[in-house]
């Protein structure tokens, strides 16, 4: 109250939490007895927008006036605010923390926590790229740490996507057209390049690198620092220098409830593909012919169709 002119009711910033030489955090403590809730969304109480800028602009003069070695001799304005991405759509009860820059084209689902330094929907590092506007796909629930980017799509497909109940971890790169599903853990330091394909439930360990227009299947997991250079089957691990085949993933597959007869079915199809025939096409045609159908089978035969 030194440094602003404003008084009850009309003083938005209730304590500075942080103030360094260009940046200020403040809080306004709100209570059910505020008198805008009576006539603003009264069944629904919902804090007017002007008065959250209001309060934004507040806590702006103190940080302009905290930096003038006589305060009281200065008043500070709210003329308008400059660069604002309007294009932005984001779920009710989503989390956004201090200093996230979110660019245009972002939709992002509810639920969701985007954590400080977060970059949303930035625009492609791509040299073909020439300001087409293309749009980022964030799904309900999923959760974003620190320091995670990802661009928005190119005119190639328009968008880039992250599913439902995702976890990306700290410094996580997504680029540009990446399209990846649902209950997906990307580790600290993934990096995806270009037109990444992931599915539903695929864990990336830490620090992995994935090659441009890589697809990699449901329910699979890589070992951390794995380069990441051709396509991963479902169900399966994978690691070592070159990447390689080193089993499946009975033990992420028993815990998202697949039965005995299932985790034996994918087994024998990935012994007949890679440990018992050379010849991939030949090993294909066993599977087709000696391995029970299923749904597992049938996942497995799309995506080497593909």
């Amino acid at each position: 109250m030194k440094l602003l002119p404003h008084r009850p009711p009309f003083l938005m910033v209730d304590k500075i939490m942080y103030l360094e030489d260009n940046k200020v955090i403040g809080v306004k403590n709100i209570t059910m007895n505020e008198p805008f809730f009576v006539g603003h969304f009264p069944d629904e109480p919902v804090m007017p927008g002007v008065l959250l800028v209001e309060a934004l602009a507040q806590t702006g003069g103190i940080l302009v006036l905290s930096g003038v070695p006589d305060p009281e001799n200065y008043s500070t304005y709210f003329v308008k605010i400059n660069n604002v991405n309007a294009n932005v759509e984001i779920g009710d009860n989503t989390w956004i923390g201090p200093n996230v820059t979110i660019f245009e084209g972002a939709r992002i689902g509810k639920d969701c926590k985007i954590f400080p330094g977060a970059v949303i929907s930035a625009a492609p590092q791509d040299l073909k790229y020439k300001d087409e506007p293309t749009l980022t796909y964030i799904g309900d629930r999923t959760v974003i740490r620190e320091c995670v980017t990802i661009n928005r799509g190119t005119i190639a497909s328009g968008y880039t996507k992250i599913g439902d109940d995702c976890l990306i971890m700290a410094t996580v790169h997504v680029a540009h057209d990446c399209m990846i599903g649902n209950h997906v853990i990307l580790v600290n330091g993934v990096g995806l390049a270009g037109h990444v394909i992931i599915e539903d439930w695929a864990i990336i360990g830490g620090l992995t690198p994935v090659h441009q227009f890589t697809r990699i299947g449901q329910h699979a997991i890589i070992a951390g620092g794995t380069l990441v250079r051709k396509d991963v089957p479902p169900y399966t691990k994978a690691g070592r220098e070159p990447i390689s085949y080193v089993g499946i993933n009975a033990l992420g597959l028993r815990r998202r409830g697949f039965n005995d007869e299932s985790i034996n079915n994918i087994q024998l199809i990935y012994r007949k593909l890679f440990r018992e025939q050379a010849n991939l096409s030949k090993a294909i045609k066993a599977v087709e012919t000696e391995v029970p159908n299923s749904a597992e089978k049938q996942i497995i035969m799309d995506f080497l169709e593909a």
